[in-house]
């Protein structure tokens, strides 16, 4: 879309940035915008669709724990003690279930606004240091990034962790940067710790302060000194964060007991040990620069090219843009972290996102502009609607692939890849290669719209236990007492009598869970157990031939 300004052909992504308007008006402008593109990509199905594994049942069996038993203090999942994560998040999303009174609903209310919150901090810091325009491109770009804006459609800890994390950057960042302003400095410490309390990782903004002292020593240039007499209360407030939670847990669980071992599990196993001896997802060193990063943090890392002699000329002796210069070595520092862990996923690098937006930010209006960017934008999004229309035109074709399709998610996949595709091809006719950056922003918008509003509801049933255990009440209709072994998280969420399970997550000792099951079985007439085919042989060897198992 081309339009004139005073003889001048400009394009509608020049508009949107508007160069050189600062009032607060145009500010109140950009927060619009930016609100609703971030509520347009990230809100699209919210409510239509209940958890799904892997984590986000578990989460939320925690979250209803919490609400019926009126305990917010240990976490539970279906009665058992979990010791896997800090109790912050499930707060949150018990908070949002009980004032939406509604499970669809509360339970990824937390990660929307995290979404939106982040966005909104990226934002404002951008505009106090380096102003308004490029605080606008940053939040853009931001939100075009796939990574940051799909993790926000999920209910998963990492989402609200990212928006703590951010905090934190801006707390430190807006007193080094745009100050001194030393109550944003303790914000920046105490973000950080309500950080560890929402996932044991929230520590790691604290380490944007070991580039910055060192290059403010060597006479890189900040609006706050890198020796503050002031500076020895953050600490405080990142322990003071943490002992919100973690003090009124040591006098729980100095009970002993259950307790005691739960202590033990989240302060080392789930933390030092799974950290430095992972259980699962076993990855090679390089798996973030590898697998993740070049492919989920487009179009952002696609730019890389254009800003790396950009960074190079911000880094050197005339310029030393200590900005920069820290949050781009504190990328480095998330990612040699989570990399030097045997166990990775994807997720664990999302609070780096918002960092390289910020370093990349004060050239990013100048880049969006260039017309190889906007092709490059154009053709993301042309390989999105393409690969769309192909995929319909193959679903069409092969019938039988279709019907599995259809038989395993309960979703013809014909449609919704027609419309995600026709969306596309709109969004490219309608902007054009001149505009390439908001033809793929339309074109992500249109593919995460039809996921959300078509493909979700489509693939609840299947996807979130609710069909198969509709299945399993019926099956168990007129019997007093229903065990579940090997119970996923998703059938108890799911399940609408009572029931018993023989213990969480017990997937290393199979055989001591089915011998439980079986005593628990023998133990009383009228009793029947549902069993996965892997552990029944298990439950009838242990409970004897004539069992009641499925």
């Amino acid at each position: 879309m081309v339009t004139s300004v005073g003889g001048v052909s400009t394009s509608l992504l020049d508009r949107w940035l508007r160069p050189g308007a600062n009032t607060a008006r145009d500010v109140t402008v950009d927060l619009l915008w930016l609100t609703g593109l971030a509520l347009l990509l990230m809100a699209t199905g919210l409510g239509l669709r209940d958890p799904w594994p892997a984590d986000e049942p578990r989460f939320a069996l925690v979250a209803q724990d919490m609400l019926r038993s009126g305990d917010w203090m240990i976490p539970r999942v279906g009665g058992d003690l979990y010791a896997d994560k800090p109790p912050v998040f499930f707060w949150l999303m018990a908070a949002a279930m009980a004032l939406t009174g509604s499970l669809r609903l509360g339970f990824l209310l937390p990660s929307l606004l995290a979404g939106v919150g982040s966005v909104l901090l990226v934002y404002d810091l951008l505009r106090r240091v380096r102003g308004r325009e490029v605080a606008f491109a940053g939040g853009l770009v931001l939100l075009l990034t796939f990574q940051f804006v799909w993790q926000f459609r999920q209910a998963q800890i990492d989402g609200v962790l990212c928006f703590v994390t951010t905090l934190s950057l801006y707390g430190l960042l807006r007193h080094l940067f745009a100050g001194p302003g030393i109550g944003w400095f303790y914000v920046g410490w105490f973000a950080a710790g309500i950080g560890v309390v929402t996932k044991g990782v929230g520590f790691l903004p604290l380490l944007l302060l070991l580039p910055f002292v060192v290059l403010a020593a060597r006479g890189w240039p900040a609006t706050a000194p890198h020796r503050d007499s002031r500076w020895w209360l953050g600490p405080v407030f990142f322990l003071g964060a943490i002992a919100l939670w973690f003090v009124p847990m040591m006098l729980v669980t100095s009970a002993g007991g259950e307790l005691l071992a739960y202590r033990n599990e989240i302060l080392f196993k789930q933390t030092v040990t799974r950290y430095a001896g992972a259980w699962h997802h076993h990855e090679p060193f390089w798996f973030y620069l590898v697998n993740v990063i070049p492919v989920l943090w487009l179009p952002l890392i696609a730019l890389v090219p254009w800003l790396w002699g950009r960074w190079r000329a911000a880094l050197r002796p005339g310029s030393r843009d200590t900005f920069v210069a820290v949050l781009l070595a504190w990328v480095a520092l998330v990612v040699l972290f989570f990399s030097l862990s045997s166990g990775k996923r994807g997720v664990y690098v999302l609070p780096a996102v918002p960092a390289l937006v910020m370093a990349a930010a004060t050239w990013l209006p100048e880049i969006l502009r260039l017309p190889r960017t906007r092709k490059l934008a154009f053709i993301l999004a042309v390989f999105l609607a393409l690969g769309a229309a192909l995929g319909a035109v193959y679903f069409a074709i092969d019938g039988q692939a279709s019907a599995r399709l259809v038989r395993d998610y309960g979703v013809a996949p014909l449609l919704p890849l027609t419309m995600a595709g026709i969306g596309g091809f709109i969004a490219l006719a309608l902007f054009r290669v001149r505009d390439g950056w908001l033809a793929y922003g339309g074109t992500l918008a249109a593919f995460l719209a039809t996921a959300g509003f078509i493909v979700y509801p489509r693939i609840d049933d299947a996807r979130s236990g609710r069909a198969f255990m509709a299945e399993v009440e019926q099956a168990a209709a007129g019997i007093a007492e229903l065990g579940l072994v090997g119970a996923k998280e998703q059938y108890l969420l799911q399940l609408r009598r009572p029931s018993s399970n023989f213990g969480h997550a017990r997937w290393q000792e199979k055989e001591v869970e089915a011998a439980d099951a079986a005593a628990w079985y023998a133990a009383k007439p009228g009793r029947a157990a549902r069993a996965p085919a892997d552990a029944r042989i298990l439950f009838r060897g242990n409970a004897g031939a004539g069992t009641r198992s499925r």
